[in-house]
């Protein structure tokens, strides 16, 4: 059996026949009198249609596992071709970033679709359903946990000779990805099955979050974005921002969100009428994080608060660097607002928005999800590319795309940020201001009021 091939770790490809009354495995000789090919082309389609059932589990974490069993010696195989399998038996297709997948025994496979934060509980909930799963049997192959990754299959279980115990060791590819998957769930960034949360609550949220403060001013981070939410959320009943109430969430989220990363004196203003928040005196000690500094921008921009956009382009770039969880376009798109927004040498813009482009290629990628950055994180920086150069009929092109990509990603989802496409917000207002055609009315996912700037007071 010279042709067969380790596929990963206690994983060994062969072909086998399987026989009314028996299985045998296929020598050399075997393969040679069919040929290679016919017979991996045989072997594959009669793999795919070994009847299968399916059911999702959930175990002690939180995640949901994919469950694929049935009577045939073969059902583990198909882990080979997961992506077909999960198109058949749920219907979608994997995430360019694959699946956590376990083989434990020839009649059982489960895996779960790396799409959001869940994938750590999922690659703990695996490991333990598969270990549980291997020592009942019948017919047990592996109780590793394996990354299955454009076509292929990484163990992620190291086994220790000495001790005889597993352990969970993911490569430094999955651990970055992980991580971002993690900063971008907890944030409300990607799809996930949300309600719509009620404004009322999130108001309440945000006021007792802003009073909290003068006893844990680390709770900053959470009041801006229970802020930024609110903004999103208003936005369902008030689209276009024409009422006070709407129009005071979004200036709460301007000043928690430049607070947040530059410190800032007492304040005091309204989040409706009945409701006055006190932001204490808060020092300049600016997170490690990038998308919050970005969203802090968006807002800013949206909201004409020059002063605001000001503080946020002060903060040291070295700082939003020691964020781990983002990829590197993400840095070079601030570097590229940064140094616009302060007004610097139009060579510089240039070749950093080149740096932001070349690093969001597919292939550069390792925190963030394809069909995230493609229709979500990149699309600010197509507009702002167009916005540079002054391509009016480019830019009112790109940004019909970015909000029809925002709807699509979005969906029926009741996510905040499902409202309101922020970062392309941003980018049509800067355009508005500077004399490019465009019809606030016919921009869904923009507030009306915003873009043109009708709704806009002075946030001192």
């Amino acid at each position: 059996m010279r042709y067969a091939r380790v596929v990963a770790d206690e994983l060994v490809f062969a072909y086998a026949f399987d026989g009314p009354t028996s299985v045998r495995s296929l020598t050399d000789r075997d393969v040679e009198r069919v040929g290679i090919q016919e017979l991996g082309q045989a072997a594959y389609a009669n793999l795919m249609r070994v009847p299968v059932q399916h059911e999702e589990i959930t175990l002690e974490g939180h995640a949901t596992l994919q469950s694929v069993f049935g009577d045939s010696h073969f059902v583990a195989s198909k882990a080979l071709y997961l992506g077909e399998l999960a198109r058949q038996v749920t219907g979608t297709s994997l995430p360019s970033a694959g699946a956590l997948v376990v083989a434990p025994t020839r009649h059982l496979l489960a895996f779960h679709p790396i799409a959001d934060g869940s994938v750590v509980d999922a690659l703990n909930d695996l490991a333990m359903y598969a270990l549980g799963a291997y020592e009942d049997g019948p017919g047990p192959l592996s109780p590793r946990v394996y990354w299955w990754h454009r076509g292929g299959l990484t163990s992620l279980t190291v086994l220790d000779e000495d001790t005889r115990t597993l352990s969970l060791e993911p490569p430094q590819e999955l651990l970055a990805l992980m991580k971002g998957l993690v900063r971008l769930d907890r944030a409300g960034r990607i799809v996930v099955d949300r309600a719509a949360p009620d404004p009322a609550e999130l108001t309440r949220t945000t006021i007792e979050s802003v009073a909290r403060l003068a006893e844990d001013p680390a709770g900053l981070g959470d009041a801006f974005a229970s802020a930024l939410a609110l903004a999103h959320v208003r936005c369902v009943a008030d689209p276009v921002v024409s009422e006070l109430d709407t129009w005071d969430a979004w200036a709460t989220a301007v000043r928690l969100g430049t607070a947040l990363f530059t410190g800032s004196g007492p304040e005091q203003w309204f989040l409706g009428e009945a409701n006055t928040l006190r932001l204490p005196a808060t020092p300049a000690a600016p997170p490690a994080d990038a998308r919050a500094w970005l969203d802090a921008v968006y807002l800013a921009l949206a909201c004409r608060a020059h002063d605001q956009v000001a503080r946020l382009c002060g903060v040291p770039l070295e700082t939003l660097r020691q964020d781990d969880s983002v990829d590197a376009y993400v840095l070079h798109w601030i570097d590229t607002l940064r140094t616009y927004l302060s007004g610097g040498p139009a060579d510089a813009v240039v070749e950093k928005l080149l740096a932001a482009m070349q690093t969001s290629l597919p292939e550069a990628l390792t925190h963030a999800p394809d069909d995230f950055v493609n229709r979500i994180d990149f699309q600010p920086v197509s507009l702002f590319h167009r916005f540079f150069t002054r391509e009016h009929e480019a830019f009112a092109e790109v940004l019909a795309e970015a909000l029809a990509e925002h709807g699509g990603y979005w969906g029926d989802s009741g996510a905040p940020r499902a409202r309101v496409a922020l970062g392309p917000l941003a980018m049509a207002c800067l355009a508005h201001d500077q004399g490019f055609p465009m019809d606030p009315e016919r921009l869904p996912h923009l507030p009306r009021y915003l873009v043109d700037g009708k709704r806009v007071e002075d946030i001192s």
